[in-house]
């Protein structure tokens, strides 16, 4: 009988939440006057998956990667979720801190130059958008709040709908900037939430079938 080769799921999940804490660690230390929203920021472009992947590569888990054929032609992030399968590994049989070590020495250190990369603005609500447009999701921001703060600094709160399902909330001293947390919200809930996004795609599904079936 042939045995089931294994998967890892479970491990791409583990490391996952592990490389987010330790990075939120590192940016937390390295910038100490900087507020939430910066933190959070350089935090996302450190983990996003172009990232992981071209480490991944650097790292040579290329060559220890077994997956079906053809599936590097598409654009999976193979090499970042084989990359956040290692570091939940190393977790287990290492623990937290050499797990931290690793990320910040091999990774971090080696391949990213931290103070560049918190220049760099990622447009999250172009990805959001490219994301939308290729799944044929409707994608509607609602202003949900606006107010004056202590400083009489006028204050946005917007949420971002796909298929009229909320997908993630900002705040913002913008329009804008509430938006673009509102679009990071989602994103991150699209990555980790597998249950989500098949609720917002079987709604693209129904309508297509109330159509098809409309007199």
């Amino acid at each position: 009988m042939q045995k089931k080769r294994r998967h890892n799921e479970r491990l791409e999940f583990l490391g996952d939440a592990i490389l987010d804490a330790v990075v939120a660690d590192i940016v937390f230390k390295k910038f100490k006057n900087q507020n939430e929203g910066f933190l959070t920021n350089t935090r996302s472009k450190i983990v996003k998956r172009e990232t992981l992947d071209q480490i991944s590569g650097k790292l040579g888990l290329n060559r220890l990667v077994i997956s079906s054929r053809g599936i590097h032609s598409q654009k999976n992030h193979i090499l970042g979720n084989a990359l956040e399968a290692f570091i939940g590994a190393v977790y287990l049989d290492q623990g937290y801190r050499k797990t931290y070590s690793f990320i910040e020495k091999r990774m971090i250190s080696a391949y990213i130059d931290i103070d560049m990369l918190a220049k760099e603005e990622v447009n999250f609500k172009s990805k959001l958008l490219e994301w939308c447009q290729k799944f044929k999701v409707r994608l509607e921001y609602r202003l949900m709040e606006n107010f004056i703060d202590h400083g009489n600094n006028p204050v946005f709160q917007s949420q971002v709908l796909l298929n009229d399902l909320e997908a993630g909330a900002g705040t913002g001293y913008s329009k804008k900037e509430s938006h673009q947390q509102a679009a990071q919200q989602a994103l991150s809930k699209i990555k980790s939430d597998k249950g989500f996004v098949l609720e917002v795609l079987n709604l693209n599904a129904k309508e297509d079938n109330i159509v098809t079936n409309s007199p």
